[in-house]
């Protein structure tokens, strides 16, 4: 019998410490890219692949984000007074519906490992997708939708995978490739951020996981690994070691921005909003009129 894949757990635990002040009272997963919040991204991705049910791991401090998802009867109520329509669809679109969506406390910071282990009892024994807001990718077919057809044909763990510069390897974690098949790649193993020069390849995990329970059971030895923490490439690497489960890394089609680090999201911010024809004109004449002042400066 194949399995679906219809329950996603979303980590979003964290302080959002590279982003303070903002971040000193808003939570990092709620912060804009144009007009849409990080999570909202990773939501409507999710709802794309097919994912009925949303687990968030979060953490003290992080109601306006279960607050973000909740109905606005009077903000509704006012824009459809004012005949706002267009704008009454795009509220609706952030409401999840009364159990669709639940919440678990993750009391410690202790690595995703960690907070992908305090969801086990709402996933049981199905597979289940990892979604991390941080990593924001752009793709004409969603990443995670890209991801779930390969694991109908697979039925195996599935990791988002991407070439990375060798200097950066350190920084994820790595797969050993056992057998390179284009867009799929089977694996030997996995190494989280392994030491400059020891990278086993250079295709680095990135933040969308499709998992088999077993996962939950090697997370249940609360094993700490790099940094200290309970990391959830090491689960991974136990399920194959220990139980012959086969592990996949997914070369997904688009382009992926770290929008937990403030490069990555500006760059994100201003890719997606080249995307939008009300906003591209405008903005490109700002970013050639900064470049042509800065070049006349120097």
């Amino acid at each position: 019998m194949r399995r679906k894949v219809t329950k996603a757990i979303f980590p979003v635990a964290g302080m959002g410490t590279r982003f303070l002040p903002a971040t000193k009272s808003v939570p990092k997963e709620i912060m804009t890219l144009v007009d849409r919040p990080l999570v909202q991204y990773a939501i409507d991705e999710a709802r794309a692949a097919g994912i009925k049910e949303f687990i968030f791991v979060t953490s003290r401090g992080k109601g306006a984000l279960e607050d973000y998802f909740d109905n606005a009867p009077q903000l509704e109520q006012e824009l459809r007074r004012k005949g706002k329509n267009e704008l009454l669809d795009i509220l609706k679109n952030t409401n999840m519906d009364s159990g669709e969506v639940a919440y678990m406390r993750q009391h410690k910071p202790l690595g995703l490992g960690h907070a992908v282990w305090c969801a086990r009892r709402l996933i049981a024994n199905e597979p289940f997708a990892v979604i991390l807001p941080d990593d924001v990718i752009a793709a004409e077919k969603p990443c995670l939708a890209q991801m779930v057809e390969a694991f109908e044909e697979t039925q195996s763990n599935i990791v988002a995978a991407m070439e990375v510069p060798d200097e950066q390897a350190s920084s994820y974690g790595v797969l050993d490739i056992k057998e390179d098949m284009g867009q799929i790649v089977s694996t030997k193993g996995m190494v989280e951020k392994p030491a400059p020069g020891e990278a086993p390849s250079n295709l680095a995990v990135i933040g969308r996981y499709i998992l088999t329970p077993t996962i939950l059971q090697k997370l249940n030895k609360k094993k700490a690994g790099a940094g200290g923490e309970i990391q959830l490439t090491d689960a991974i690497a136990d399920a194959r070691e220990e139980e012959g489960e086969e592990v996949y890394g997914f070369r997904f089609a688009g382009q992926r921005f770290d929008c937990g680090s403030k490069a990555g999201f500006l760059q994100a911010t201003v890719a997606f909003a080249l995307a939008r024809d009300e906003l591209r004109d405008d903005l490109l004449n700002f970013l050639n009129d900064t470049v042509y002042s800065q070049k006349a400066a120097q």
